[in-house]
């Protein structure tokens, strides 16, 4: 959102509240929640509360959304500006996060909408429902867990993961994501510096910290990559030869390229996005790593020499990341899904066309979603007769019971203990291919 507000004179903590809602606001129009940096808020404390206030909003969008609805008898007003972002964020503080004090939640909602010329008409309903609001916190405090899963997914999810998992996932959902890195090197000095634990192969996690990702011991040096430990998994699964050619479709930011490099691989890294592409360059570049790299669309990209292996990250609808970006499970609907499914299987066609006989396909998404991963098997394997199904067996992914189904796909969600450590992991499904 490109909206500034005159922030002069300003009582303290209204400068974060302003730039807070204004985040939080672009995401409920439809963009990807991006942290507020030292660009947005130089002081760090104040960025962290910042940060801290959007993600309990979109963490508890559903139950916030509750909430709206009793104390808002006729509604959201419309025209609004501001207001609706102001809303989420200063009942996020009243009845989630009580420390920072009940309060300045109720007197900086109302400053910040008398900067909003778009919304100061609204400052005494703002006033009159947080009122409400504070005087009833005790019942909301209560509230049921399923508000916290829309009806989009969560009967899908019942059905696929069962009632415990669900469980699962609203605790990660409202605990949000470790961080978790992939290693260049096993180096147990390096990993006691950065405080992590090992989960599985060369990934370890760190549970807390208190500095920025690019200050953390060894960032500098190139000695990690920033890697959920579900989405390292797709690029153990290749079996092949050092020295093999392969080709990473859809690769930036690069994660999965580096690994492939770190494998002894010739890679090729292609991405249809310029920008992208520059990213895993420099991410590439940090690490030490050389690739070939391509900007290219992934469904007609016809390369002059075939592959021994293809890793193909398809779009998707990325419900599996919720953990880190809680927002998506409100943005997507199942005309999305739909329209994702038909793009990975122009992908997956493509894919095929590039793999030399013999050769080895991963299709992987970080999606929880049936359709875009069981489904596309079934359809892979009728329309493409030449592709035949490589199963993953559970000893080649370490301690994760229960992630490798009887045909050999791999399902990983964030109710799995990835390493026996708690913090869940990414939703991710993989499937291994060979083409004869």
């Amino acid at each position: 959102m490109s909206e500034r507000f005159d922030c002069k004179k300003e009582p303290a903590g209204l400068a974060l509240r302003l730039t807070a809602a204004t985040r939080l606001r672009s995401v409920l129009a439809g963009d990807n929640f991006v942290a507020l940096d030292a660009s947005d808020i130089a002081d760090s404390r104040d960025r962290a509360t910042a940060n801290r206030l959007i993600t309990t909003a979109l963490r508890r969008h559903g139950q916030i959304s509750f909430i709206i609805h009793a104390l808002l008898e006729k509604g959201m007003p419309g025209k609004s500006g501001s207001f609706e972002a102001v809303l989420r964020l200063s009942l996020a503080q009243l009845i989630f996060l009580p420390d920072l004090g009940a309060h300045s939640a109720v007197f900086l909602a109302v400053e910040a909408l008398k900067r909003d010329k778009k919304a100061q008409h609204l400052s005494g309903l703002m006033n009159a429902v947080l009122r409400r609001a504070q005087a009833n916190s005790a019942k909301y405090w209560s509230l049921a867990d399923d508000l916290l899963i829309p009806d989009t997914f969560g009967d899908t999810w019942v059905d696929a993961y069962g009632e415990d998992a669900i469980s699962s996932f609203t605790d990660a959902l409202i605990a949000g994501a470790p961080l978790d890195l992939t290693l260049r090197d096993n180096d147990p000095d390096l990993i006691a510096a950065l405080g992590a634990m090992p989960l599985m192969g060369d990934s370890v996690r760190i549970e807390t910290r208190d500095r920025p990702v690019e200050a953390l011991p060894g960032y500098a040096e190139g000695r990690w990559w920033v890697q959920d430990a579900a989405s390292a998994l797709p690029a153990r699964l290749l079996g092949l030869e050092a020295g093999a050619r392969v080709l990473d479709l859809c690769a930036a930011p690069g994660g999965k390229t580096a690994q492939l490099i770190k494998s002894g691989y010739a890679v090729t890294a292609l991405d249809s996005d310029a920008k992208r592409m520059d990213r895993l360059k420099t991410n590439l570049d940090r690490l030490g790593y050389q690739a070939e790299t391509v900007t290219a669309d992934a469904a007609t990209f016809a390369p002059d020499q075939g592959f021994d292996g293809v890793l193909l990250d398809a779009p998707c609808s990325a419900t599996g990341t919720f953990r880190r970006h809680p927002e998506v499970i409100w943005h997507r609907m199942a005309s999305d899904i739909a329209g994702r499914v038909s793009i990975q299987r122009a992908l997956l066609i493509n894919a095929f066309r590039c793999l030399n006989r013999g050769g080895v396909l991963l299709y992987c998404v970080c999606s929880l979603e049936p359709e875009e991963g069981e489904a596309q098997v079934d359809w892979a394997l009728e329309q493409l007769p030449d592709l035949k199904l490589l199963p993953i067996r559970p000893d080649e992914i370490g301690d994760l019971a229960g992630a490798v189904s009887t045909k050999g796909l791999l399902r990983t969600h964030p109710g799995l203990a990835p390493g026996g450590q708690e913090g869940g992991m990414d939703g991710f499904f993989v499937a291994r291919f060979g083409r004869h």
